[in-house]
């Protein structure tokens, strides 16, 4: 990792490249590829923050937050959520702290927009990226979404 890490739009100039990153085939099941989640924020743009992640001119990850959302609408005293809706690494590249990177940054938006809570969904399972958001000070909140584990950690109150 260098110190050149920055988050870019994705754009006409960089999508195909996008599309092309892949994690580890072990990790494939946890995390859905980058193609769909650019459809997802196509479909879904006032919610979805999609960002590729460069460590100088390389492509090395793809992070996409989610903004006020609400889980369970129907569900009262449901509150507004903000997070992680996908983070892949690429597989070569995994291990270099670009995923605490990304993590990092979705959290300085999510301070950015007022609110001091960041949750993550995870799959659970062999090869899976529990241990990863527990090692960044997420914590189980007992909760479900569907058929993963959803984690929450607190934002430093600056």
């Amino acid at each position: 990792m260098t110190t050149q890490l920055r988050l870019e739009k994705v754009t006409p100039a960089n999508v195909l490249d996008a599309c092309r990153l892949k994690v580890a085939p072990e990790q494939e099941r946890f995390v859905a590829p980058v193609a769909r989640s650019l459809a997802e924020a196509y479909a879904d743009p006032e919610t979805a923050w999609p960002r590729l992640v460069y460590d100088g001119d390389r492509l090395v990850g793809f992070v996409m937050a989610f903004f006020d959302v609400r889980f369970d609408p129907a569900k009262p005293g449901d509150r507004l959520r903000s997070g992680l809706w996908r983070l892949a690494v690429a597989a070569d590249e995994q291990g270099k702290g670009y995923g605490r990177f990304a993590v990092d940054a979705v959290c300085e938006e999510i301070l950015r927009r007022g609110q001091k809570r960041v949750t993550v969904t995870w799959g659970e399972g062999e090869h899976g990226p529990e241990e990863f958001y527990l090692r960044l000070g997420f914590r189980r909140t007992g909760e479900m979404s569907e058929d993963e584990v959803v984690g929450e950690m607190d934002l430093p109150r600056g």
